[in-house]
C-alpha cells in the first residue's frame, strides 16, 4: 500500500479505501471499547484519527504508541463518528518506526510557552504553531519567486563572502582562516590579511544590493533573495544576526516606480499566502485571538490577523514625504501629551511609534514614507535636485510602514551620478577605491535605477501575526543563540 499524505487523504478521500498514513502521535485516547490516535505528518495542520477496537492490538504495541511516536498506518477509510472530520481510519496494522519515551520527550498534549520551545528548536516544528508557520513560510517564499518570475526579473546568486559593506555600518562578521590567537602581524603590528585565504579581509555579506546592481545595470531587472547577516548586539524581538533577505533592482525605474512596485509586491505575496495557507492562518488568527484576550483592553489589537491581512492587500497604500509625516507627529495628541518614548523633529530617524501612529492611528492604512533627509540615509541614494521645497537636504528614499510592525520594505532610487556619488562616499568616510567595481556601473552607461530591501522575516512575521522574530525562522541566531 502506497503512503498518501494525511493533507491528501482528507482532502480528497471517501470512505471505502485502504489507505496508509505515517507520522507522528499528537494524542492517543483510550475508551471501554476502542482506541483513538490521532496522527500528524507536517503536510496539514490538520491531524486524522486512526481507530482500534479493544484489544485489537497487541499490549507491547499499545504501549509504544505514545505522544511523539513516529508510526505507520494501514487501514481502511471509514465515515468518522466523532466531530471535528469527515472521515478516520479504522486500524488494520501499525508499524512502529520510533517510539518516544513519554517520561524524556518534553512535547507532550499541553500548552507550552514560547520561551520554552526556543530551547527546543529542533523539536518545535511538531507543534501545531510552528508547522504551521514554517508552512506558510515556504508558501512567501515560493510567492516571492513566482511574483518575480511572472514579472520578467533574473534571480541573481550575490556572494555570501564578501569585501564591501553595503550599509556602511561596520557591523560585520569576520570571515578568516588566520590563527585566532596568533594571526600573521604586518611591520605596523596590524593583522596580516595578505596571508589570509583570500589575500583581504572578508566578512559575511550584510546585502546583495551593491551586486545586484550590478546585475540590474545588465540584465534590467533582477532581484536577490539569500541570507544576510549582521552582528548588531540587539536582543530585541525584531533582531536577528542571520536573516533572509529580498532585494530587487531595476534599471530605468525611479522612485514612483519603485513604491508601485513594492506596494504590488507585497500585496501579491500576502493574498497567495490567504490563498494557499487557509487552514493555517484560520489556526494562527484563532491563537492570536487567545492571546489578545489575556492583555490590557487597551493594548488589544483593533484587528484580527486576518482582518489586518485584508486591510493591508485591500487598501491604497498611503503616500507622503518624511517632512510631510514630521509635521503630522509633531501636532499630534502623543507628541503633545509627551506619550511618544523618543521626541520628534526633523533630521531624526523615525522610530517604530512613530511608524505605527501614522499606520495605525492616524492614516489608518499601509504607509509609503519618501525623501529622507540625506544625513540619515545610506550613500548610494538618489540626492534630491535643490528647490524650495527640498534645498538638496533629502534622497529619493521610500520605507514602507505595516500595522504592528512598523517599517517592513526600505529601499530607494539609486544615485546614477558618478560624481555626486563618489562626494557622498567621502563625505561618509567610504574609500572609493575598495568600490572600483560599483563606481564603473556609473562611468561606463550609467542609467536611472532603483531597488529595495524586504527583510523576510520581518514578512513572515506580519502574516504569522507572532510577536517575536525568533519564531518565524526554523533556527534563529541572535546574541549568545548559536545551538542547533
Amino acid at each position: 500500500m502506497s503512503y498518501q499524505s494525511i493533507q491528501h487523504v482528507l482532502k480528497t478521500a471517501q470512505p471505502g479505501p485502504e489507505v496508509t498514513i505515517k507520522g507522528w502521535v499528537r494524542t492517543k485516547r483510550e475508551s471501554k471499547n476502542a482506541v483513538f490516535i490521532a496522527i500528524n505528518d507536517g503536510s496539514t495542520i490538520n491531524t486524522i484519527q486512526a481507530v482500534a477496537e479493544t484489544g485489537q492490538l497487541p499490549e507491547e504495541t499499545l504501549k509504544l504508541i505514545t505522544t511523539g511516536a513516529c508510526l505507520a498506518i494501514t487501514g481502511q477509510l471509514v465515515e468518522s463518528q466523532g466531530a471535528g472530520q469527515a472521515i478516520e481510519v479504522k486500524i488494520g496494522s501499525v508499524h512502529i518506526y520510533g517510539p518516544a519515551d513519554p517520561d524524556k520527550y518534553p512535547l507532550q498534549p499541553k500548552r507550552h510557552s514560547l520561551e520554552f520551545l526556543r530551547e527546543i528548536a529542533h523539536l518545535r516544528p511538531r507543534t501545531n504553531t510552528f508547522s504551521a508557520i514554517l508552512r506558510v513560510r515556504h508558501t512567501l517564499a515560493f510567492a516571492v519567486h513566482k511574483y518575480f518570475n511572472d514579472n520578467g526579473f533574473f534571480y541573481l546568486n550575490t556572494p555570501i563572502i564578501t569585501a564591501s559593506d553595503a550599509e556602511g555600518a561596520g557591523e560585520m562578521f569576520r570571515v578568516t582562516t588566520l590563527d585566532a590567537t596568533r594571526p600573521p602581524l604586518t611591520e605596523d603590528g596590524k593583522v596580516d590579511y595578505s596571508q589570509d585565504f583570500f589575500g583581504r579581509e572578508t566578512n559575511l555579506t550584510v546585502s546583495g544590493q551593491l551586486e545586484g546592481e550590478l546585475g540590474a545595470m545588465a540584465l534590467g531587472k533582477i532581484y536577490t533573495f539569500g541570507p544576510t547577516f549582521r552582528a548588531e548586539n540587539s536582543n530585541t524581538t525584531r533582531h536577528l544576526a542571520e536573516f533572509w533577505m529580498i532585494e530587487p533592482e531595476m534599471a530605468f525605474f525611479e522612485l514612483e516606480d519603485n513604491m508601485n512596485l513594492a506596494e504590488d509586491f507585497v500585496k501579491t505575496v500576502i493574498r497567495y499566502a490567504l490563498q494557499h495557507c487557509a487552514d493555517d492562518l484560520a489556526f494562527l488568527d484563532n491563537r492570536l485571538k487567545e492571546e489578545e484576550k489575556l492583555k490590557k483592553k487597551e493594548e488589544q489589537s483593533d484587528m484580527s490577523l486576518l482582518e489586518k491581512l485584508q486591510f493591508v492587500i485591500s487598501n491604497e497604500f498611503q503616500r507622503l514625504t518624511y517632512t510631510e509625516a514630521v509635521e503630522i507627529l509633531v501636532n499630534s495628541k502623543p507628541a503633545k501629551k509627551g506619550q511618544f518614548q523618543y521626541e520628534v523633529s526633523w533630521g531624526v530617524d523615525l522610530q517604530s511609534e512613530h511608524e505605527r501612529y501614522l499606520v495605525e492611528k492616524h492614516f489608518k492604512k499601509p504607509v509609503i514614507l519618501t525623501n529622507y533627509p540625506r544625513d540619515i540615509k545610506a550613500f548610494y541614494m538618489k540626492q534630491d535636485e535643490e528647490s524650495d521645497a527640498s534645498p538638496g537636504r533629502t534622497v529619493r528614499a521610500m520605507d514602507v510602514l505595516f500595522p504592528g510592525i512598523g517599517e517592513i520594505i526600505g529601499g530607494s532610487q539609486r544615485e546614477d551620478d558618478y560624481e555626486k556619488l563618489t562626494t557622498r562616499m567621502k563625505e561618509v568616510g567610504i574609500e572609493t577605491d575598495a568600490l572600483w567595481w560599483y563606481l564603473d556601473t556609473r562611468r561606463f552607461g550609467s542609467a536611472p535605477h532603483a531597488g529595495f530591501g524586504l527583510g523576510f522575516e520581518r514578512l513572515v512575521l506580519f502574516v504569522t501575526g507572532m510577536g517575536n522574530i525568533r519564531d518565524v525562522i526554523p533556527f534563529p541566531r541572535a546574541p549568545k543563540t548559536a545551538e542547533f
